[in-house]
């Protein structure tokens, strides 16, 4: 089993994929990254969606930023929303993520804080890991 799943909307967002990854790598959790559209490809979406073994989804989007909403809308695992910034500081990347409807709710960090995503991650698998839970008990006491 896959523990995260990482959705890029664009190749234009590999930088801040690859962020997510090296914290993820770092504290050893596994994961598969995508890149597929909300516009473009929302069949693709659906079907990495659908078909994922993964226990949580992290998303990364600017512009429209719908992204996790539509990957929210297929499934009840918990999912991050990374908004990049791209026009408008990124705040329409961000207020496109924390406006979600009832019923579809999408975590948001702050606009291109991947790392910030990687650590939600990690905290959420965290909660029945003691493994995970020790390592980032040592990581917040060295960045202190």
């Amino acid at each position: 089993m896959t523990d995260v799943n990482i959705l890029a909307g664009s190749e234009s967002d590999r930088e801040l994929v690859r962020q997510v990854e090296d914290v993820l790598k770092r504290f050893r959790v596994s994961f598969k990254s995508y890149v597929a559209s909300a516009h473009r490809t929302p069949g693709k979406v659906e079907e990495i969606v659908k078909k994922s073994d993964a226990k949580l989804f992290i998303a990364v989007a600017g512009l429209s930023a719908a992204l996790p909403g539509v990957i929210a809308s297929h499934t009840v695992k918990p999912v991050i929303g990374v908004p990049k910034n791209v026009k408008l500081g990124g705040l329409d990347s961000l207020l496109s993520m924390v406006q979600m409807p009832p019923g579809v709710p999408v975590a948001t960090v702050g606009i291109d804080n991947a790392k910030n995503a990687a650590l939600l991650a990690i905290e959420i698998l965290a909660v029945d890991n003691e493994e995970l839970q020790n390592k980032l008990a040592r990581e917040t006491r060295e960045n202190r």
